[in-house]
């Protein structure tokens, strides 16, 4: 059997090695257009700022050694250029030599990945304008930066632009982020984006959220960035990182369809409409977990897993790929952010009825030196109860969250098996309760209507309709409050139950919700009706509405047992 592999990194490259490792007779050819067959495209922007410092570590693989220990026929600067689906060849051209020729094949895989999107702008061809897709991309970036480099523009908050734009500061450099959309970190949703942002922005990072590059113009050896809302911004060098587009022409030509996402259609055995040919990658649509729907995931877990699976069913072996569920993770300089499954924005375009959650628990231990309050978003079936999706803020044990949770959802739990998980636990890593428990008793609590929720986004439209009580202590208060609340600290809050207004629903809110949580079990039990807590407190409401807390600094860790004590400590600087 011959396989011939178009395209290489993640998903050609796993195609090509597990074919091997299934079948040892058999001839398998590598075409790849670029000069790099196997290299960590995800560590691009951290060469860059140094923080990988060995271009060398970057290359993965080289045909040397993929011929060496797999026996692989690797050409690199080959480019495929037609597909015979007939009579089972491609037309391929030596870009070095200009040489073309033809390879037969008895199975074919296109690995052909995504392109980086160049808006069609003026002045969008100058040389100092740059996307960052592959070493190439890295190296010219690289050549530019030096000691007269002062300042860049980026153009997109998705994770390369927000990763290209911390290394850049790691270098010195004054760093303008624009981004067309209300927030950073599209996947997010905007509220979670904003602690992010923040963050971004108190590391000198300046963002330009809900406008646009409109034009470019080189102005005395700089570049000149026009943006929709009428601002000029002067770089020294331009990053666009707008998204990718999947690589599907040649597929096109030879009668493969795209979906409705514009990747190539594939079955769950990552076969196309010709059963000898098979596709992987960035190039290709898959089905969402949760939603259900086709989408589109530029990211090397699955690139990696398509490989193998088309490489199974190649060699004989029955194996499917049945959805993709986009768990992701991104570092912006000291804080981590990310997800899994469906956010509240896609939940809500899908039509699907979910239900939500916010926590601040910490990441490990608090008595252990070096943690801090994490931001916990869960969402879940409002009937059932099953996981929907999951997104994780902060500074420590964030990465650790999101992967139990997205190994939950793709299990199928719900928010009451995650209150019965068992996880590790020491004081350096982890909780008694660890967080993940923490938002399945939080969750499942909700469902089982021990409380009534109340949101940030909520105000002042609904709370307006009732009465806002404040039980944090009396200095919390004072430092900052939500307009109109009422000061009713929590160890108070039995003895002046009578104080509190009878004429309209109670909204309850604490620094993070636990206290508000006691609160609003305490006045239901006394007949107050109905009661809201609001849900991730003072801290989750603040990356809805800007407060005091909007720093995108790590604060002290939370101790429901202690909150009180340390509030206080933390505002007389103890």
């Amino acid at each position: 059997m011959k396989i011939v592999v178009v395209g290489g990194v993640a998903g050609g490259a796993s195609t090509a090695a597990r074919a091997r490792r299934l079948n040892e007779q058999a001839e398998i050819v590598v075409l790849e257009r670029d000069h790099y067959v196997s290299y960590a495209n995800c560590g691009l922007p951290y060469h860059i700022g140094g923080v990988i410092p060995d271009r060398q570590s970057l290359l993965v693989q080289t045909p040397e050694k993929l011929k060496q220990s797999l026996n692989l026929d690797v050409r690199v600067g080959h480019e495929v250029t037609t597909i015979d689906r007939s009579a089972k060849r491609v037309h391929a051209r030596n870009l070095q030599t200009g040489e073309t020729y033809i390879e037969t094949y008895d199975k074919l895989v296109l690995s052909l990945g995504a392109s980086p999107i160049r808006p069609n702008l003026p002045g969008i061809d100058h040389p100092q304008i740059y996307v960052l897709r592959n070493i190439p991309d890295m190296d010219a970036i690289m050549a530019r930066l030096g000691p007269q480099t002062q300042r860049a523009i980026v153009i997109g908050g998705g994770y390369i632009g927000v990763e290209v734009a911390e290394n850049l500061v790691h270098l010195g450099l004054r760093v303008h982020l624009v981004e067309m959309m209300d927030q950073i970190m599209a996947t997010l949703d905007i509220e979670m984006a904003r602690d992010l942002q923040y963050h971004m922005a108190d590391h000198g990072v300046t963002l330009h959220l809900g406008t646009a590059a409109e034009s470019f113009e080189e102005v005395e050896g700089q570049l000149r960035a026009d943006l929709s809302n009428g601002e000029q911004l002067v770089a020294d060098l331009v990053v666009m990182a707008v998204g990718v587009r999947p690589n599907t022409a040649l597929a096109q030509q030879a009668g493969l369809p795209v979906g409705p996402r514009g990747g190539l259609v594939t079955d769950p055995h990552m076969r196309t409409i010709d059963p000898d040919i098979y596709a992987v990658g960035d190039m290709v649509e898959t089905t969402h977990t949760v939603t259900g729907q086709p989408t589109l995931a530029a990211l090397a877990g699955p690139a990696n897993r398509q490989g193998r699976i088309a490489a199974d069913n190649i060699c004989g072996r029955d194996s499917a790929y049945t959805s993709t569920q986009g768990t992701a993770v991104v570092k912006l300089f000291d804080m981590v952010g990310g997800g899994t499954g469906a956010s509240e924005r896609m939940l809500r375009q899908a039509n699907l009825p979910y239900g939500k959650v916010y926590l601040h628990p910490s990441g490990h231990a608090t008595y252990y030196p070096g943690t801090a309050a994490m931001h916990m978003k869960v969402l879940f079936s409002p009937d059932s109860g099953k996981l929907l999706g999951a997104q994780v803020v902060g500074f420590d044990g964030i990465d650790k969250r999101i992967d139990v949770l997205a190994t939950a959802l793709r299990a199928g739990m719900t928010v009451y098996d995650l209150e019965h998980l068992e996880l590790s636990y020491a004081p350096p890593f982890g909780s008694a309760k660890d967080a993940v428990n923490m938002a399945g008793f939080l969750a499942a609590n909700l469902l089982r209507g021990d409380y009534r929720p109340w949101y940030a986004e909520d105000y002042p439209e609904k709370t307006n309709l009732g009465h806002l009580i404040d039980v944090r202590t009396a200095r919390e208060y004072e430092e900052w409050h939500i307009p109109g609340a009422i000061n009713l600290p929590l160890d108070s809050l039995r003895d002046r139950s009578g104080e509190i207004p009878a004429d309209g629903p109670l909204y309850v809110y604490c620094r993070v919700g636990f206290r508000g949580y006691l609160a609003a079990r305490i006045l239901m039990q006394r007949g107050f009706d109905p009661v809201f807590n609001l849900s991730g407190g003072a801290l989750t409401f603040s990356s809805f509405h800007p407060t005091v807390y909007s720093t995108g600094k790590a604060d002290y860790p939370f101790v429901a047992h202690a909150e009180d004590a340390i509030a206080e400590q933390i505002l007389t600087g103890v």
